[in-house]
C-alpha cells in the first residue's frame, strides 16, 4: 500500500500517519516529491489489508500495491533516484560510462587500459579481480592483488572503481578498494549475498540473471534495499535465448521496463550482451537512445591476448570512436556524456 498525502499536508500530519503505522507493527518509507509526499507501507500483508488511515488529517488517498517488490517500485518513489558516487551521478542527465578490461591481468595492462578509457571520457574503471568462470580451468582472477592494482591505477587517472563481488565474506575486502560493488549475473539470486550487501555502505550494481524475468530482477534488488542500502543500479547484460550467433540476447526493452516500474537507474552492458566486439558499438548507441543511464564496456589494449573475453572487448581506438558517436546521440536526447 502507498498513502498519498495532500499537497498541503503538514509535517505533523505525516508524523501522525507514521505513528499509526508503528502502532500496528508496520514500517513507513517516505518519498517527498515536488507536489506531495508518498508514504510506502511495508510489513505483514494481513496487517496492511486491515489498515485504515484515510480518516487521518492530511491523507488524500490510499493505493493498494500488488507487486511483491515495494522499495524498488516507482509507486513508492515516483521521482528518479540518482546514485551519487563521490560526485559522479548515475541516474541524472549524464550518461555515465564505465570501461576497462574483463580481468585485471597485470599493472601494465591495467595502466594502458585506464589511460585509454580516461582519455575517451569514461568515469569508472572496470575490471575483474574475482572471476567466476564457466570452466574451473579458466583464469579466475588475481584476487586482492588485482583489487590493489585497480585502486592504484584508478587513483592515478582520477577514475572510480567498479568490480565484481562473488562472496558475502569478501564484502569488507572488496569495499576497501571499490566504489561500486558489481553483482554478476550468476549471483543475481544469491540471496545471502544480496542481504549482506543491503547492510553495505556503498552502491551496488545488480546485473540481470542469465534467464531472469524483469520481476525476478526487481525482487532481487528489493533484497538489497530491504536491508537498508538504497543505492542500487540495475544492469541489463543480455539473457540466454535460443539464439547462438550472439553470446546473449541483449534485451533493450528492459531499459524501458525498468524506467516504468522502478525509480532506480539502469545501465547496459553491450559487451556481455553480444559477445562480439563488432556489435558493441551499435548496441551501445541503441542503449543510449533507449534511455539508459550509463554503459559498462569491456576495453582491452590488446584483446587478441586477453586472458578472458577478448572477443567482446573494444580496442582503445574503437572505444574512442564509440564515445564520439554517443556524444551525438546524447545531444539529441538532451543528455550529456
Amino acid at each position: 500500500m502507498i498513502i498519498v498525502m495532500k499537497p498541503d499536508a503538514t509535517k505533523e500530519n505525516i508524523q501522525k500517519v507514521e505513528e499509526r503505522l508503528q502502532q500496528v507493527g508496520l514500517k513507513a518509507h517516505l518519498s517527498t516529491g515536488e507536489d506531495c509526499t508518498i508514504i510506502g507501507v511495508i510489513g505483514d500483508r494481513k496487517k496492511i489489508a486491515n489498515l485504515e488511515v484515510s480518516m487521518l488529517e492530511g491523507v488524500e488517498k490510499t493505493v493498494r500495491i500488488t507487486e511483491k517488490y515495494k522499495l524498488v517500485s516507482r509507486h513508492f518513489h515516483p521521482e528518479d533516484t540518482i546514485v551519487d558516487v563521490d560526485g559522479v551521478k548515475i541516474g541524472g542527465k549524464e550518461v555515465v560510462v564505465m570501461a576497462g578490461p574483463c580481468s585485471v591481468e597485470s599493472i601494465e595492462q591495467l595502466r594502458e587500459a585506464a589511460k585509454a578509457v580516461k582519455a575517451g571520457g569514461a568515469k569508472f574503471l572496470r575490471g575483474g579481480a574475482f572471476k567466476p568462470r564457466t570452466s574451473p580451468y579458466d583464469f579466475q582472477g588475481l584476487a586482492e592483488e588485482g583489487l590493489k592494482m585497480l585502486r592504484e591505477v584508478a587513483d592515478e587517472e582520477g577514475l572510480k572503481v567498479v568490480t565484481e563481488i562473488v562472496d558475502k565474506d569478501d564484502i569488507e575486502l572488496v569495499g576497501k578498494y571499490a566504489d561500486i560493488y558489481q553483482v554478476g549475473a550468476r549471483n543475481m539470486q544469491n540471496f545471502q549475498l544480496l542481504k549482506a550487501l543491503g547492510k553495505a555502505k556503498k552502491p551496488v550494481m545488480l546485473k540481470r540473471g542469465l534467464a531472469a524475468t524483469i520481476s525476478e530482477w526487481l525482487n532481487a534488488a528489493e533484497y538489497i534495499m530491504a536491508g537498508g542500502n538504497e543505492q542500487v543500479i540495475f544492469c541489463e547484460r543480455g539473457i540466454r535465448t535460443y539464439e547462438t550467433f550472439t553470446r546473449n540476447t541483449l534485451d533493450l526493452s528492459a531499459v524501458a521496463a525498468i524506467k516504468e516500474l522502478s525509480h532506480l537507474p539502469i545501465i547496459v552492458d553491450p559487451s556481455h550482451g553480444t559477445g562480439r566486439w563488432e556489435m558493441v558499438r551499435p548496441m551501445a548507441r541503441a542503449a543510449v537512445a533507449a534511455g539508459c543511464d550509463g554503459l559498462i564496456i569491456e576495453v582491452h589494449p590488446h584483446p587478441e591476448v586477453a586472458l578472458s573475453d577478448g572477443d567482446q572487448s573494444l580496442t582503445p581506438k574503437n572505444f574512442n570512436a564509440l564515445m564520439g558517436e554517443l556524444g551525438k546521440i546524447c545531444d539529441v536526447m538532451g543528455r550529456t556524456l
